[in-house]
């Protein structure tokens, strides 16, 4: 039944546009996220091959247990993309609390290194696999009021370059900006501004046919989802 894909992030936002539309494509979707509500309707939506599961990327034990089941439940992955991400509330820098800052480090740069850790090494061995780490316009530029969230997705974009780097032939490693889409996380940010910017709905119609035809040949490659 197509391929595995795990995706990280998917109650809600980009991630659950991916899965209705890796699902749509006849793909298995191994998902995560931490609220329970959402996975259990997700589950229920979509049950097996699909697996969903409550988890906090943060937690670098729930990830490892996480990994373990899905790859025992469908296999290797094909596809692995880090798509969960926090961004803090507009203020300057010295005003962010220190509990914000550290809560989006936590998910957007140390979740993405424990997928990779748990995920990686069984991949690495078959030589076979694509890591798509979600990063973002402001990985490769920057506006005040959101340094915290600059910060980590510029960081994303030297982690996945490095990481890109220690792959053996056959794999991929690249930094996926997904564009500008109105999301709840860019409510954040832009507050009514945000309905101006590309729906979900038409950003999944693009996204999901742009990150199956990825391949070895991209690993490395700062990519952008066009939208």
């Amino acid at each position: 039944m197509g391929q595995h894909i795990v995706i990280t992030g998917v109650s809600q936002g980009l991630g659950r546009a991916m899965v209705d539309g890796f699902i749509a494509a006849g793909h298995r979707v191994s998902g995560c996220a931490r609220r329970p509500e959402a996975i259990a309707a997700l589950a229920a939506q979509y049950p097996e091959p699909h697996q969903f599961t409550t988890v906090d990327i943060r937690d670098d034990a729930a990830v490892a247990a996480w990994a373990e089941g899905a790859i025992a439940a469908n296999g290797l992955p094909d596809l692995v993309i880090n798509n969960a991400g926090l961004v803090n509330h507009p203020a300057p820098l010295w005003s962010v609390p220190a509990a914000e800052v550290d809560a989006v480090i936590a998910v957007n740069l140390n979740g993405t290194v424990n997928v990779i850790r748990h995920f990686a090494p069984p991949m690495v061995e078959a030589r076979s696999g694509i890591f798509v780490n979600f990063s973002s316009g402001w990985g490769r530029s920057t506006s005040p009021e959101f340094a915290p969230y600059c910060a980590t997705k510029w960081g994303v974009e030297g982690l996945t370059q490095a990481f890109s780097q220690e792959l053996p032939a056959g794999m991929a490693a690249v930094a996926l900006n997904p564009g500008i889409i109105h999301t709840a996380m860019l409510e954040t940010c832009y507050g009514d501004d945000a309905a101006a910017y590309t729906p979900i709905s038409a950003w999944g119609k693009a996204a999901v046919p742009y990150i199956l035809s990825l391949r070895p040949a991209d690993n490395g490659r700062a990519l952008t989802v066009p939208v």
